[in-house]
């Protein structure tokens, strides 16, 4: 296998860049909804509807937890492709380093609190008293596996830093094809209930974390590590921290309104709670398009940023919500021809009820994914410009309205204030997204421009002697 120094983004067609870059991506979210949707499948087809409901009340505390893994190494990430897209391999060895060295104290911190905390988190969510013991089972072993989430995810992360988002799909197709097969071992043959789903999913995650390591070490010359780069360095630190803290408590800050809305849709009954987890299934398969937009856009803007060629990064972001817009338009056509029929793979065509509010939720959310392909594009984009924080402010506007429904509304008028919780949440967050991003340009022009008055007066000095 031949050395590689990376892909450079700062070159180049920027709509061809950008598609080319999000598909690997996009097919990787397919393949991790893929195989997320296949546990559900076989849970509901095997275990039966009360194990469905049990699996599907801790999807908000999953997403809590497990979002915040994925943002940290995410922010970690940004740094890495900046130096990358400015051509600094010795900064950026010691960033990967640093990043490595955080993720493992994070990992273990992280595990051991919410495995202590497990029991304790679904009481104080109201989740039903016919499927904690499931819940339980199912949600206690997906914790334990936090560390291999960080493996993953912090490899993957500078793989793609680099240019490359093509070979974490790879590991990713052959994770998701060993997880279906350890789900219908444990589940069909072994009989490890839900337990066993989560065992499917943490081991086949493993694997791609190991595949990713065992390839960077084989494959990349700029992360061939001389002895001084491999030292804890207090500035790296500090801004990893300054980027990755901040995605992190993004995503568990918008997932802290989802766990309020599960609480009260929870309170809803077992029926509901199916209906919902079915649909959200759905909506997490639909809408991979917009986090592979993201992530492109997170790299694609680090690297830009590194270059300091700020006019690429106004134009990606436009190619980018063309994009979104357009596929949220097929997304919503494809929902309404065949939503109720997708549902038939989570449950028996008997369970009309499920099946109706099932896809009613389902509807009502992709009518509103023009407003959440912006929240994705612009909100990455701001990221890896380098001012994660503001994601913190944008996660806020969405746990607000979450709240508000889950506190307020669900209790008082049911299932259709649920439906509306999600996309209120969205355009919230875009409201404070898009002057965000207007701003963040703004200081990131005035900057950058002395770098280029420097340039002009070189380039003039240079006309100056040549003309003399």
């Amino acid at each position: 296998m031949g050395m590689s120094r990376g892909r450079d983004l700062t070159e180049g067609n920027v709509f061809k860049l950008i598609l080319e870059f999000s598909i690997p991506l996009l097919l990787g979210m397919l393949f991790q909804q893929f195989y997320s949707m296949v546990d559900t499948i076989i849970v509901g087809r095997y275990l039966g509807v009360k194990a469905l409901a049990a699996v599907g009340s801790t999807g908000s505390i999953n997403f809590m937890i497990i979002g915040f893994c994925m943002g940290v190494c995410n922010g970690f990430a940004i740094p890495i492709a900046q130096k990358f897209g400015a051509k600094k391999y010795k900064k950026l060895r010691k960033y990967v380093f640093n990043s490595a060295f955080l993720s493992a104290i994070f990992a273990i911190v992280m595990t051991v609190i919410v495995c202590v905390l497990c029991n304790n988190i679904l009481l104080w969510m109201n989740t039903p008293s016919d499927i904690i013991k499931g819940a339980y089972e199912y949600i206690f072993v997906i914790f334990l596996g936090i560390p291999v989430i960080y493996l993953y995810n912090i490899l993957s992360g500078i793989i793609r830093s680099l240019g490359d988002s093509k070979t974490p799909l790879y590991f990713l197709l052959i994770s998701s094809g060993l997880n279906i097969l350890l789900d219908l071992l444990f589940i069909i043959e072994l009989h490890l209930g839900v337990a066993g789903a989560a065992w499917a999913t943490v081991i086949s995650q493993a694997i791609a974390g190991i595949c990713c390591l065992i390839y960077m070490r084989k494959r990349y010359e700029v992360l061939k590590f001389e002895k001084d780069e491999l030292k804890i360095s207090g500035r790296c630190i500090k801004k990893l921290c300054y980027m990755g803290i901040p995605m992190g408590l993004q995503y568990s800050i918008t997932a802290i309104g989802s766990v309020v809305l599960q609480t009260a849709v929870n309170g809803l009954g077992s029926v509901i709670v199916a209906a919902v987890t079915a649909a959200q299934k759905i909506s997490g398969l639909l809408c991979c398009p917009f986090d592979a937009l993201g992530s492109t856009m997170a790299t694609y803007t680090g690297q830009n940023v590194g270059a300091k060629k700020l006019e690429r990064i106004s134009e990606g972001i436009k190619k980018s919500i063309i994009i979104g817009a357009v596929y949220s338009i097929i997304a919503l056509m494809i929902t309404v021809l065949f939503g109720s029929k997708i549902t038939l793979l989570f449950v028996d065509k008997g369970e009309v009820d499920i099946i109706s509010k099932a896809t009613q939720y389902l509807i009502t959310l992709v009518i509103f994914y023009i407003p959440l392909s912006l929240v994705y594009i612009v909100r990455f984009t701001i990221q890896g410009m380098g001012y994660s924080t503001l994601a913190i402010l944008a996660g806020v506007c969405e746990m607000a309205a979450r709240t508000l429904f889950g506190f307020v509304l669900v209790p008082v008028l049911g299932f259709s204030a649920a439906c509306f919780a999600s996309p209120i949440a969205w355009i919230c967050a875009d409201v404070f997204l898009i002057p965000a991003y207007k701003m963040v340009y703004k200081k990131l022009s005035i900057k950058l421009k002395p770098d280029k008055v420097e340039v002009v007066k070189k380039r003039r000095n240079f006309e100056s002697q040549y003309n003399n």
